[in-house]
């Protein structure tokens, strides 16, 4: 593999980059590199988006993700699963039959931590640099630039791509070989699964008490209760508005993914497959597409 030299790719030196997916978290990051001025062309597997893109950033398009990579030093990805990966990056048509040697492919999907490694190894035969970068945030984070990314990966590549990731981000960060970005992840999933059903409990139970649960978060938001979960979603779950980003689907997908990966390391994760339960409960309530907040409805379910 040719040398990187880091200094090339501060986060203010244009480079020539791609992006693969421009769903809710994809579309505004790769706008954020746009708008740091860097030479942006995107792929999307429904054109339209694609083109919905251009017309926003004034970057450029391309019909496959082969084409959308030629001559792009850093390709970036954020597509749904593991089968969408591949799908972009292997085949004919895929990235890494277009990326030449000494580049890297970013990946922020959040996959498997086997997909990351098949990847990696993949990308290493052709000389390709690979690092899993899933992020945290959700949809607002990716709008305001703030989202939190766990690498996993070589020093090299991580410090390649981390002055550019800076520009949708507040924190990237790398955590170990390949596929450990994939597993932080997996962690961050299992804590807010505890903590939204936990937050969902107090709530439920507060208001079967009578008390005012608005003054009540006010009140433990200042305390040792106090998360994110509690400061961004508590006014909306008593208020039972569910529209605020990251979807049951992909809870659930994501929860998959963590309780494949526990079976195989052995971990013991009992709260979060009781959790993953009652997520298809909301699913069978019709809620696939309501924010991971929403599980405080199964408990009002009459």
């Amino acid at each position: 593999m040719s040398s990187i030299n880091t200094r090339d790719y501060e986060a203010q030196s244009p480079v020539r980059v791609a992006f693969l997916g421009l769903g809710v978290m994809g579309f505004p990051m790769a706008g954020h590199l746009a708008k740091a001025g860097h030479d942006v062309t995107v792929y999307n597997r429904t054109e339209s988006k694609a083109q919905a893109w251009v017309a926003e950033f004034n970057g450029k398009s391309a019909p496959t993700p082969r084409a959308a990579v030629e001559g792009a030093q850093f390709v970036f990805c954020c597509v749904g699963n593991d089968d969408d990966l591949r799908s972009v990056v292997l085949g004919d048509d895929g990235a890494f039959a277009g990326m030449a040697s000494g580049t890297i492919f970013i990946d922020h999907t959040t996959a498997s931590a086997q997909v990351a490694r098949e990847l990696f190894a993949i990308a290493r035969e052709k000389g390709i640099g690979f690092v899993d970068a899933p992020v945290s945030g959700g949809q607002a984070g990716a709008q305001n630039g703030k989202l939190t990314v766990m690498c996993g990966g070589t020093a090299e590549h991580f410090e390649a791509m981390q002055p550019l990731a800076m520009n949708f981000s507040q924190a990237v960060t790398l955590l170990g070989d390949s596929g450990a970005g994939q597993l932080a992840k997996m962690v961050n999933q299992i804590c807010i699964a505890g903590l939204v059903q936990a937050l969902s409990e107090g709530i439920a139970f507060g208001q079967a008490a009578g008390l005012d649960m608005v003054k009540v978060l006010n009140v433990i938001d200042k305390g040792a209760a106090q998360s994110w979960q509690m400061e961004n979603r508590g006014g909306t779950m008593i208020e039972g508005k569910f529209d605020f980003g990251f979807a049951v689907d992909w809870m659930r997908k994501d929860l998959g993914l963590v309780l494949d990966e526990a079976k195989r390391n052995g971990a013991r994760v009992p709260v979060t497959a009781l959790v993953d339960q009652f997520y298809a409960d909301v699913q069978q309530m019709g809620g696939n597409r309501w924010d991971t907040s929403s599980l405080i409805q199964r408990l009002r379910k009459v």
